[in-house]
């Protein structure tokens, strides 16, 4: 759609005990301030080069290849190795010990001596090590459902079935993206003054991106191989419905608890864009249209959304549901008169479920880009700016503090058994976060952190009669030092801080899961449990020889319209 000159006036940013519940978290979608949409808009923009100065693999598909990308002042290579893994070590659990394709983002463009090490340690991931000039380490796997369905096809002269592809939607899952100084790899500080690498996790969606080059010309390859006369390629546009799957655990659910500045940056920006756009004073007939059509593609992504999770079920039931009467409202009042965008969020408050009133934000934010797309450059954050504890606040100042932002935990009766039900610790096998009942093993002793609402209420009855400073009061309470730092910080940052139980009996991990993959950029949300979720990245988006061609590089991530 056309841009209009527009200035970013806004509407009122919808209030922290509002947004921050796990149910409206849990409902968020993709938008133009996710991830993946901020890295191929900077690909496209600066006309990144993308090369693949080595592609070795053989017909059982063991092999290596490199893809490289160069920007405007450096270049990133992945360094693929693909194995040919027996069907019975498949598996997507951490404990896996072998993947079908192994993979490292190096800092520049690897020689023959650092291809020669990354051999030696990449396939063994958390086995091996990797230095600071590799940015992360990946792994994936083959979709046994479809892998040898799209070889065996191509193979044939054929084209791989359309429905199969809608039905799982890529041909390797990833089941780690590790940065930031995991095994070796370079921290974040070596990076983010690089102007491709200031929003966050970009050197993870780079990652993915070139993953997903990398499957597609391997399946094409082997195809290949098996039959050189009869072999063809996938079509463009059904090559385009392949994206990157992931498979992310219960490791990731608490990044938004240990980073809530950084969440705060994150909901902020999308808040503000929405807020922006509510702000708008008319629609002109061209953008009413081309919105109309938006939603019409929305629903085709919708009911290609495919999930056997009971909950996902009854949210893809509302969603549809929501998308028909959002289409059915367009067609009775489409976008004239007044604030109409506004008007439109103001009846979707009153008609629609969380998640379509969630969609309804991200689809919103779709035909203004000139209007949003600034507000990425805000959503990283420099933590260390926060951390510090302001010894100097009067208790008093504290109680107020607390009261406002944590009224709902202080509601909260912590003595009801079901209130404090999860524990949050870590695995000493795999050292990695776990969520386990509290009342039937002995879990409490090794308890994370991580329910910021119980330890507000712990706080604020120790804080009752207390005078003074916060720096005299944490000398005689030096086991609130943790939730009276969330407090500062949610104080400064409205948006820091959830407002639910994250110990409750109820609790759904995923909600937490999809709050931050939605950041990243990810689709199709499938649960597997209420901890552990399946998506979809990149599926429908330009590949890198599209994004080098000048072509469109952000209107993706909705199928075109005639593509179900």
């Amino acid at each position: 759609m056309e841009h209009r000159d527009i200035t970013p006036d806004q509407a009122p940013l919808r209030p922290a005990t509002e947004v921050m519940r796990l149910a409206r978290m849990g409902s968020f979608h993709q938008s133009r301030l996710s991830f993946m949409r901020i890295l191929l808009r900077r690909l496209s923009a600066e006309r990144w080069r993308f090369t693949t100065p080595l592609f070795d693999i053989n017909a059982r598909g063991e092999g290596t290849a490199v893809y490289t990308a160069h920007g405007p002042g450096r270049s990133y290579s992945l360094v693929a190795f693909a194995h040919d893994l027996p069907a019975d070590q498949r598996s997507d659990r951490v404990i896996a010990t072998a993947w079908d394709a192994t993979f490292a983002l190096f800092d520049g463009i690897p020689t023959e001596a650092d291809i020669t090490r990354l051999r030696a340690n990449v396939p063994l991931q958390e086995a091996g090590r990797v230095t600071e000039t590799e940015l992360s380490l990946s792994r994936a796997n083959r979709s046994v459902r479809l892998w040898e369905h799209v070889v065996s096809a191509l193979a044939r002269g054929e084209q791989p079935d359309a429905a199969m592809i809608t039905d799982v939607g890529y041909l390797m899952r990833t089941t780690a993206v590790y940065g930031s100084g995991k095994f070796g790899a370079a921290d974040r500080a070596a990076t983010c003054t690089r102007p491709e690498f200031q929003a966050p996790f970009q050197i993870e969606m780079l990652n993915v991106f070139l993953i997903r080059a990398f499957v597609m010309d391997l399946v094409e390859h082997l195809a290949r191989l098996r039959a050189p006369k009869a072999a063809v390629p996938l079509e463009p546009a059904l090559r385009r419905r392949f994206g990157i799957g992931n498979s992310t655990g219960l490791g990731m659910a608490p990044y938004l608890l240990n980073h809530p500045a950084l969440l705060n940056n994150w909901i902020a920006a999308r808040e503000t864009a929405l807020a922006r756009v509510r702000a708008l004073p008319s629609a002109t007939p061209q953008e009413a249209a081309g919105f109309a059509t938006l939603v019409k593609r929305a629903q085709i992504h919708a009911d290609e959304w495919r999930s056997d999770h009971p909950a996902q079920i009854a949210k893809l039931a509302d969603l549809r549901g929501d998308l028909a009467a959002l289409i059915a409202r367009l067609a009775a009042l489409p976008l004239t008169g007044p604030t109409p965008w506004n008007a439109l969020w103001l009846w979707a408050e009153g008609a629609l479920s969380l998640e379509g009133q969630e969609a309804l934000a991200s689809l919103m934010m779709e035909p203004h880009g000139a209007l949003v797309d600034d507000l990425s450059a805000g959503m990283a954050c420099e933590e260390a700016v926060y951390w510090r504890i302001d010894g100097a606040m009067t208790c008093d100042e504290l109680r107020t503090v607390v009261d406002a932002i944590y009224d709902w935990a202080l509601a909260t009766d912590w003595t009801d058994r079901a209130t404090q039900a999860r524990v949050w610790y870590v695995s000493e096998a795999k050292l990695e976060p776990r969520l386990g009942p509290r009342w039937d093993e002995p879990l409490a002793p090794y308890e994370q952190p991580l329910c910021p609402g119980r330890d507000a209420a712990l706080m604020r009855a120790d804080l009752e009669d207390a005078d003074g400073t916060v720096a005299a009061f944490l000398m005689a309470h030096p086991e609130h030092r943790h939730i009276v730092r969330r407090a500062q910080i949610a104080a400064k940052l409205p948006y820091a801080e959830i407002r639910d139980n994250t110990i409750a009996e109820d609790v759904l991990p995923i909600d937490m899961l999809r709050a931050k993959l939605s950041f990243f950029g990810a689709c199709h949300f499938d649960p597997r449990s209420d901890r552990w979720v399946r998506i979809t990245m990149f599926q429908h988006a330009p590949f890198p020889s599209e994004i080098a061609a000048g072509g469109a590089a952000d209107d993706w991530t909705y199928p075109p319209l005639g593509s179900a």
